[in-house]
This record gives structure tokens, sequence and C-alpha cells, in this order.
């Protein structure tokens, strides 16, 4: 009976040893589960966190090129001044080609005062008064228009360097006919085109010709 009894003893030892490794071994588990979850929830909010800074620079760096593309009212002002100059320039060039109304009105003006001084004038005299005076009042005024395009668009591609590409195109093209406008002002000016008219000379009577 005690040789059974202690055999019965020794089976619920080892059964209990049994229990005991299988518990343990259980809770192992249920501790490297709960570390690994742990470890990979600290290493999303980790990546998470690294994450967010990267987008915010994005959205720092479009904002950054937004106010450099001229949406502020500042930059807006800075683009539209050189355009609006090179306009202005190259209106004044072809101005300065075509004539101008001033030039026009002044011409007219210059031809009817030579007029009115020109009835005890010589023939000579006459012609500078009536058509040389008015021509080169029209080359004077076409003369100033141009340089002042060339000033106008020499300031927008010298002085603005950071204008749009099509103001700078417009200012070349203001600059070429204000450079045009002034050599054919210049020319006029001087008669380097065309000469005055002259009256030619009376012949002398012929010696004993009278009576």
């Amino acid at each position: 009976m005690e040789t059974i009894k202690t055999a019965d003893a020794a089976a619920g030892t080892t059964t209990d040893a049994v229990e005991t490794v299988s518990d343990g071994a259980t809770t192992d588990a249920a501790t490297k589960n709960s570390a690994q979850t742990e470890t990979s929830t600290s290493t999303s909010t980790e990546q998470a966190e690294k994450a967010e800074p990267v987008e915010n620079t994005d959205a720092d760096d479009e904002f950054a090129e937004d106010e450099g593309d001229g949406d502020t009212p500042a930059g807006r002002s800075s683009a539209v001044a050189p355009g609006a100059a090179a306009v202005v320039g190259a209106a004044l060039g072809l101005a300065s080609l075509t004539g101008t109304w001033m030039g026009t009105v002044l011409s007219a003006r210059r031809e009817l005062v030579g007029q009115i001084g020109a009835s005890s004038a010589s023939p000579a005299e006459q012609i500078n008064q009536i058509y040389a005076a008015p021509w080169h009042t029209v080359a004077a005024i076409n003369g100033a228009f141009a340089l002042v395009a060339l000033i106008v668009t020499g300031i927008v591609l010298l002085a603005v360097r950071d204008s749009a590409p099509w103001a700078r195109a417009l200012a070349w093209g203001g600059l070429v006919l204000g450079a045009l406008g002034l050599l054919i002002a210049v020319g006029m000016y001087f008669d380097l085109f065309a000469s005055l008219p002259t009256v030619p000379a009376t012949p002398a009577a012929p010696a004993g010709s009278g009576g």
C-alpha cells in the first residue's frame, strides 16, 4: 500500500511539474508577444514622428515658392513695373518712326510762321522757313521720342534683371525701334537723306540788249 501511495505521489508531482512548465512557457510566450507588440508600436510611432517633419518641410517649401512667384503685393508690383516700362518704351520707339501728333501740330505751326515772315524774304529764305524749318521740327520731336524710348528700355534691360522674359523681349524691341528712330531723326535734321531745294540763279541780262 505504501508503494502505491508513493507512486501516486510521484505521479502527482510530475503532473504538477508539467503544469508548472506549461504555465511558465505560456507566460513567457505571452511576455514575448507583448514585448514584440510594444516594440512594433513604438517603431510605428517613431516612424510617424519622423515622417511628420518631412511633410511640414514640403509645405514650407511650397509656401516659400509661392511667395517667390510674386503672389504677395510687393512681388506683383515688382513684376508689373518692368512690364509696363517695356510697353511704354516700345510704344515710344514706334512713335519715333511713324511720327506723332505733337510733331504734326508743331510742324504746321512752324510752316505758318514761315509763310507769314516770308513775304519780304529772298527765295532761299522762303524755302528755309516754309519747308526746311517744319521738316527739322518733325525730326527734333521724333528724335526726342526715340531718346526717351532708349532711356526707358535701357533701364528695363540693365537695372531690372529679374523681369519677366516677355518684358525683356518687348524692351529689346523698343530699344531697336528707338535706335532706328534716333538715326532717322538725326538724318532728317541734318538733311542727310535729301538736300534742301535750291532756287536756280537768275541769268544775267546780256549787255546792250536794252532799247
